[in-house]
């Protein structure tokens, strides 16, 4: 399998009312590091909740052919937000049906998510 470009699309903690994201925002830029570590290129998509998720996610996917996307735990695991996880999945098959899909557990590890689709 390719060994990238692969998209990362979460949660933008800055854009989160109501909590710090300065420890969100770190643990973002040290597993974003590690996809350089391993020479896989890597861009992220962060994004909040509102009406404009869908046009920022559907613009990053078409971007360029990713070989895999990484679908934050942010969004998939926060109840509240089922319908936004929906809709990623379905934008992801329908804007880049060639790239597998990967779900991270923790922003740090991204990178090891993304390897499981990648080999």
């Amino acid at each position: 399998m390719a060994r990238g470009p692969v998209l990362v699309i979460g949660l933008d903690p800055a854009r989160i009312p109501g909590w710090d994201p300065t420890p969100v925002v770190a643990a973002i830029d040290s597993g974003h590091a590690r996809f350089a570590e391993h020479g896989i290129e890597a861009d992220l998509c962060l994004v909040a909740p509102d009406a404009d998720t869908e046009e920022t996610i559907a613009a990053a996917l078409t971007r360029r052919a990713y070989a895999c996307v990484v679908v934050g735990g942010g969004i998939r695991k926060h109840e509240p937000l089922l319908d936004l996880f929906e809709e990623v999945v379905n934008l992801v098959h329908r804007h880049a049906p060639g790239a597998a899909i990967a779900f991270n557990s923790t922003p740090e590890d991204t990178l090891d998510a993304a390897l499981r689709r990648l080999g």
